[in-house]
């Protein structure tokens, strides 16, 4: 692991001066750190143990995992008389790097009955006084400070993945618990559209803030006239999209987006239920009557597309959705509430080079067979969205706070 000290430049620029070293970061690593423990706080040690799909994780190995980033990529690399937490760690709880080594397979998961959490909890404590130390001393080096910042991001994405993997759980149970994490999210206003001209823009990131490495290099690229929607679908739409039967024309609809139909006991949102002719919805509170006002959540994007197509529109491209962000157009709901998917196929931006080393394995191996989505969602911490941000998922996935934004 000794070659993650040569990992540099992924971000095509030394972003991180001695200005932000401590007592700055000390702080900010420390509030990252604590939010992850408060988003599981409220969950029994059953709850943090138990894993419901292959494609989610127990709330006990994202605490791990998270804190397994840090002793590999940094302690390993950086502090003095390194010695692992526990050596096995190094396997249990590592995800998907290869570079890396051998690694659990993430179906069994749910399996790790041990550690415990408060095993889990000992280690997190652990390698947190050790990065602590390291980052308390006089001679902190830029590369460093880099990898701190990744990681601190990298345990951002996982707070998200806690709550939508744990609210994937619970909805499994008839008892519909309720996490109680607040999530509340704020009605839209009237429908409207947001003309723009066809030209050549420039999109991805540019500045010296922290960006992963897939939203670089910022390049140019043409996109012809369009119109994007100032909110996003709520539920009251996409109930009309159900009443219409739309789930069962299948002109609506993409050939793996019907397959994916007929493989459903149910035809509406994964999280709604019908009681006595009312819909509701599986929220942190537990099973609520659906606000009809509201946002509609938790779509795939073949849901979405078919959506679109039923309303005479279609989903914007990742480059449409950032040039409407930054345009200082009155926009709502762009951030904050829900990933709106795209039309755009996940792949790398031209001129794109994955870093070399483990580190590298982030993002770029990944650009195959998803789709782009563009914003935050309610789940996403604070500070963690930028117009640039490009989240991924197959076309499949319908347990994350993804939504509508239409375009034509």
């Amino acid at each position: 692991m000794r070659e993650i000290n040569s990992w540099c430049v992924m971000l095509e620029r030394s972003e991180f001066s001695e200005a932000l070293a401590p007592p700055e970061l000390l702080a900010r690593f420390e509030s990252v750190r604590a939010e992850s423990v408060w988003r599981a706080a409220m969950l029994s040690d059953e709850d943090c143990g138990a894993q419901s799909m292959d494609d989610a994780s127990p709330v006990k190995w994202h605490l791990a995992h998270t804190t397994w980033f840090f002793e590999t990529f940094i302690l390993e690399a950086y502090e003095a008389g390194f010695k692992p937490f526990h050596q096995a760690f190094r396997v249990l709880f590592n995800s998907y790097y290869n570079g890396v080594g051998e690694k659990h397979p993430r179906p069994r998961r749910g399996l790790l009955t041990r550690p415990s959490r408060h095993e889990v909890m000992a280690y997190r404590a652990n390698v947190d006084a050790r990065m602590i130390k390291l980052l308390a001393g006089t001679d902190v080096k830029a590369g460093l400070l880099e990898l701190v910042e990744l990681g601190l991001q990298h345990e951002q994405q996982h707070q998200e993945l806690i709550v939508t993997d744990v609210m994937h759980l619970l909805h499994q149970n008839p008892l519909y618990p309720a996490y109680g994490l607040p999530m509340a999210v704020k009605p839209a206003g009237d429908l409207r559209w947001h003309e723009f001209g066809a030209g050549v823009v420039e999109i991805g990131h540019q500045g010296e803030a922290f960006c992963f490495d897939n939203e670089l290099p910022r390049h140019r690229q043409f996109v012809e006239r369009f119109e994007l929607a100032s909110r996003l679908v709520t539920n009251a739409e996409y109930a009309e999209f159900i009443a219409a039967g739309g789930y069962e024309e299948a002109s609506y609809w993409l050939a793996e987006g019907w397959d994916f139909v007929a493989k459903l006991t149910a035809r509406q949102p994964m999280f709604w239920h019908k009681r006595d002719g009312a819909w509701f919805e599986f929220t942190s509170d537990g099973l609520q009557k659906l606000d009809m006002a509201g946002p509609v959540l938790r779509l795939s994007y073949y849901e979405a597309s078919a959506y679109a197509q039923w309303a005479a529109a279609r989903l914007p491209t990742e480059a449409e959705w950032e040039v409407a962000a930054v345009s200082g157009k009155e926009f709502e709901q762009m951030f904050g509430v829900a990933w709106q998917w795209t039309s755009s196929s996940y792949a790398a931006y031209p001129g794109f080079v994955a870093a070399a080393g483990a580190v590298g394995e982030y993002n770029g191996k990944f650009m195959v067979n998803q789709y782009v989505l563009r914003g935050s969602s309610v789940a996403t911490p604070e500070g963690h969205s930028r117009a640039s941000y490009r989240n991924f998922f197959p076309a499949g996935a319908s347990w994350q706070f993804s939504g509508i934004r239409l375009a034509r």
